[in-house]
C-alpha cells in the first residue's frame, strides 16, 4: 500500500519546504519537493499518484513533521490502573504526535527484570499505536542495595534491550552502588537518565556528573528545572567535550513559574518533582535550550486521579498537551523556529537514544509522522483527555495548534482531521 501526502510543508530539525511524501510498507519511500516534482521528478510523481492507495492532501499550509519522541513518560503499567493503562497512555501519546515513547519503571513491580521490560514492550507492540521502550532499573525494586538485572544484559543475545536505564526519582544515596551502575551501563553504553531528586537539584546533578566521568557513561540529566543547574551542566560541556552529557526539559518548566504553582495549588494541583520555579529560572531554561545546553524537551507525563492530586502527588499530564502549548508559546511568539522545535522534540532525542532510523523526513527512513495545522485552535478540556490523568496545568486554555492526525510506522494512528 502507497500512501502520498500531498503538498505539505515539510518540517523537520534540518529541512523547511513545501512538496510531497510518500510512503509503502512503513518507511518513507520519497519525499519530494514542490519545485522538483513540477521539473525533476515529475514523471515519477505523476506515477506515486497513479499508484497511491490513499492520498492525504495538505494544501501547502498545513505541516507535516516527523513523529515525536518522548524521553521521559510514565506509564503507571503494570500495577496503577487507576491513573493509567497501556492502552490509554499510548492513546494519549499518539494524540499528542508522540511516536516513540520512553516510559519509567517506577510501577508496581518494579521494571527491574529483562523479562518484564520486554512483557511490557511485546504488549505494547500488540497494540498497534506507538514504539514503547520500558525503561530498566538500576536496581533492585528501586532500594538503591543490589543491582538489577542490568549486568546480564551485556550477555543478551537477543530479546529486548532498553534505550535508556534510569533509577527515576529515587536517585541512589550509596556511590558505590551508584558507580557500579553506572559502570555496567557505560559497557552497554547506554544512557542513564538522572532525575537528581535526591537532595537539591543542583548538587544531585553535580554527584550525579561526577559519577557519571568516573565510570564513562553517558548521561541524561531529567527535567532540568533551575538555573543553577543549567550553569553546572553548560560548564561540564564545556570543559568536558568528550563526555556524553545531555538534559531535558519539561513544557511546564520552560512556559509555567512559581507563580503558576501558587494559582493551581502549590501543595495539590500546582505540585509537581522538581517544583516550578522563578521567572529567572524560566528565563534560563528558555536560554539553555536556544544554545544547546539543553539537548530535548520531553513530557514527563505523570497521570494521576483527582484524589492522588488533592492529596498532594506530585506530577502533570503531558503527552496531549505539550505540542499545542509549546507551539503557542514558542513558535508563534517568535522565541524559537519550527525547525528549532522539530530538534528538540524530535531529531535530538532520536541521536541521543540511538534510533537512527527516525527523527528526520527521509528516504528510507520511519514513517512516523505528525500532521498540523499551525492556525487551529487547541482547546484544553479535561473530558477530552484520552489519559487517565486528567491532572493538566493547562485546562480550560486555548492554544493555537492541532495535531490532525499521527501516522506510525505507516499507520494513521490518531486522526482528529
Amino acid at each position: 500500500m502507497i500512501t502520498l501526502l500531498d503538498g505539505f510543508r515539510i518540517v523537520d530539525a534540518t529541512s523547511n519546504f513545501i512538496g510531497h511524501v510518500v510512503v509503502e510498507n512503513g518507511v518513507i519511500i520519497d519525499v519530494i519537493g514542490l519545485d522538483e516534482s513540477l521539473e525533476d521528478k515529475k514523471p515519477l510523481f505523476s506515477k506515486y499518484l497513479m499508484s497511491a492507495t490513499q492520498i492525504i492532501r495538505g494544501r501547502g499550509d498545513l505541516y507535516l513533521m516527523p513523529g515525536f519522541i518522548d524521553m521521559h513518560a510514565h506509564f503507571r503499567y503494570p500495577g496503577f490502573s487507576e491513573k493509567e493503562t497501556l492502552e490509554s497512555a499510548s492513546l494519549a501519546a499518539a494524540r499528542g504526535g508522540w511516536t516513540t515513547v520512553v516510559c519509567m519503571a517506577n510501577t508496581n513491580p518494579v521494571i527491574d527484570t529483562i523479562e518484564l521490560a520486554a512483557d511490557i514492550k511485546c504488549r505494547s507492540d500488540a497494540l498497534r499505536l506507538i514504539d514503547l521502550y520500558p525503561v530498566l532499573s538500576l536496581t533492585k525494586g528501586m532500594m538503591g542495595k543490589e543491582l538489577s538485572e542490568i549486568a546480564l544484559l551485556k550477555n543478551q543475545k537477543a530479546g529486548y534491550m532498553p534505550l535508556l536505564l534510569s533509577e527515576d526519582g529515587k536517585d541512589i544515596a550509596d556511590d558505590e552502588v551508584f558507580l557500579s551502575a553506572l559502570r555496567c551501563a557505560a559497557e552497554l553504553d547506554i544512557p542513564v537518565s538522572c532525575h537528581c531528586d535526591l537532595q537539591n537539584e543542583a548538587a544531585a546533578i553535580q554527584r550525579a556528573i561526577n559519577l557519571g566521568l568516573k565510570a564513562g557513561c553517558p548521561l541524561h540529566i531529567a527535567h532540568v528545572s533551575t538555573k543553577e543547574s543549567v550553569d553546572i551542566i553548560e560548564k561540564t560541556k564545556w570543559e568536558h567535550r568528550e563526555f556524553a552529557l545531555t538534559a531535558e526539559v519539561t513544557p511546564h518548566h520552560l512556559l509555567l513559574t512559581n507563580d503558576d504553582a501558587l494559582r493551581l495549588g502549590e501543595n495539590t494541583f500546582g505540585k509537581v518533582a522538581p517544583p516550578l520555579s522563578s521567572k529567572k529560572d524560566r528565563s534560563a531554561l528558555l536560554d539553555a535550550l536556544d544554545d544547546d545546553t539543553i539537548d530535548v524537551i520531553a513530557t514527563d507525563h505523570a497521570p494521576h486521579t483527582q484524589a492522588d492530586k488533592e492529596g498532594g502527588a506530585p506530577g502533570f499530564s503531558g503527552l496531549e498537551t505539550a505540542f499545542p502549548v509549546l507551539w503557542d508559546t514558542l513558535i508563534d511568539n517568535d522565541e524559537f523556529t519550527e525547525q528549532s522545535l522539530s530538534h528538540y522534540l524530535s531529531a535530538a532525542p532520536a541521536r541521543i537514544l540511538g534510533l537512527d532510523d527516525r527523527g528526520l523526513i527521509r528516504k528510507g527512513m520511519r514513517a512516523d509522522i505528525v500532521v498540523l495545522d499551525p492556525e487551529k485552535k487547541t482547546t484544553i478540556k479535561f473530558a477530552d483527555f484520552y489519559s487517565r490523568g486528567k491532572n493538566s496545568p493547562f485546562l480550560e486554555r486555548d492554544y493555537n495548534g492541532k495535531i490532525l492526525f499521527t501516522m506510525a510506522n505507516g499507520r494513521i494512528v490518531e486522526n482528529g482531521w
